[in-house]
């Protein structure tokens, strides 16, 4: 196999699971790898693999240039995993609870296949879950009572926030968790904003809808800082 740049795409909100008619993102994805037909497995782990879910991965891909598939850890009989997971273009993970998700993966080894596969240049990319797993930490709705900060894999640095925009106590509880230093500065995307890194540096910063918003978070002091970033408009950089 010759040698692909490791990519990581990470997702605030919505996405096919979302907008069922606005699949821009998708688009762009898929043109990471360079493949006219791209091989894409959906991990749905996080939802406790939801039906309706992969029903709406399964609906989204039939729009798509994708030759899709969906990997799950709770229906039947679980298949050997390297072999679903290291021969794909893409793999997608779906929103959901992240530390049940990351518990699970944990178990299986699937966290090291998703390291292995970012290094061979396999396309990472994901939404809430899907996004926050990649960093050394994220913000978390897992815990009941509040949000939290949790541990997550570590291949980028910092940490992660989604739903910026569209859950009221994100922004608070983020800016606090990174002012007090219980969390590391990172990036907070709205819903309709991903991050897309190639190696572990942050390349671009994309929106499909108008007015999506990004920030770096960072610590000043007690407090934290936020500096908005304005996302290219994948309409500007996507036909379709």
């Amino acid at each position: 196999m010759s040698e692909r740049e490791r990519q990581i795409v990470a997702v605030g909100g919505a996405g096919f699971s979302a907008e069922t008619g606005n699949l821009a993102l998708e688009r762009y994805v898929t043109n990471l790898t360079g493949k006219a037909r791209a091989r894409v497995c959906f991990i749905p782990t996080a939802s406790g693999d939801s039906q309706s879910y992969i029903d709406r991965f399964v609906a989204a891909s039939e729009h798509l240039p994708w030759e899709p598939s969906v990997l799950s850890l709770f229906r039947g009989e679980t298949p050997d995993l390297a072999s679903v997971v290291l021969k794909q273009d893409i793999i997608y993970v779906g929103g959901g609870n992240t530390r049940n998700m990351l518990v699970l993966w944990r178990d299986w080894g699937l966290d090291r296949l998703m390291r292995e596969a970012w290094e061979r240049g396999i396309v990472l990319a994901g939404v809430s879950a899907g996004s926050i797993c990649w960093f050394e930490q994220g913000v978390t709705d897992s815990i009941p009572g509040s949000l939290n900060p949790l541990t997550c894999l570590g291949f980028l640095t910092g940490s992660n926030c989604p739903h910026y925009n569209s859950e009221a106590e994100r922004q608070p509880s983020y800016t606090r968790f990174v002012g007090s230093g219980e969390m590391l500065p990172g990036y907070a995307t709205d819903d309709g904003v991903a991050l897309h890194y190639t190696g572990t540096e942050l390349a671009h910063v994309i929106s499909w809808i108008p007015d999506g918003r990004a920030f770096r978070v960072e610590r000043d002091g007690d407090s934290a800082v936020e500096t908005l970033i304005e996302p290219h408009f994948l309409a500007d950089l996507v036909d379709g």
